[in-house]
């Protein structure tokens, strides 16, 4: 499994649910260094797995609260992505995006908060497909995707404009 021809996405089954909030506020966004999990020692968004019994909506609040200790509201739906990695790892992210939190982010054992201006997001700290699909979220497009990972390198996907009203 090298290249997204080699899955059946129709019947693809991720094994974990999880979530991507960006919070875009006066020109900048709202990272994170993320300390533990997947993604550890890499710079993303807020985010992780969504709970039994969550909608992905529900899951990205409570990551929110839990990796930075904000609460974030008026969550725009952005895309989705499907990763599958060839170690049998599989995850589908739901993405939003938001100008609206209360309380002030504020590190965990589990992220370090970074605020960024748009023009300087650090791309080379982050995933490899962050830079492909990032830049669609900053100007409001909806999308969806798949991605074959091994490890951190990015082996093949599909990056499409979702133009389905959510």
């Amino acid at each position: 499994m090298k290249q997204l021809a080699d899955l059946d996405w129709d019947t693809w089954q991720a094994r974990d649910p999880a979530t991507l909030v960006f919070v875009i506020r006066a020109g900048k966004i709202l990272l994170i260094h993320k300390k533990t999990g997947l993604g550890k020692g890499k710079i993303n968004g807020p985010g992780g797995k969504v709970e039994p019994g969550e909608n992905p909506e529900e899951g990205a609040v409570r990551e929110c609260q839990e990796e930075l200790g904000i609460t974030v509201s008026n969550l725009e739906y952005c895309g989705q992505h499907r990763f599958q990695f060839v170690d049998g790892y599989s995850i589908h992210v739901w993405v939003y995006r938001t100008s609206e939190f209360t309380g002030v982010p504020t590190e965990t054992e589990e992220a370090r908060p970074l605020w960024v201006s748009l023009d300087e997001i650090p791309y080379e700290q982050m995933w490899e497909d962050d830079k492909i699909w990032l830049p669609m979220l900053l100007r409001g497009e909806r999308f969806t995707s798949r991605w074959i990972f091994d490890g951190d390198k990015m082996l093949d996907y599909e990056l499409k404009p979702d133009t389905s009203t959510a």
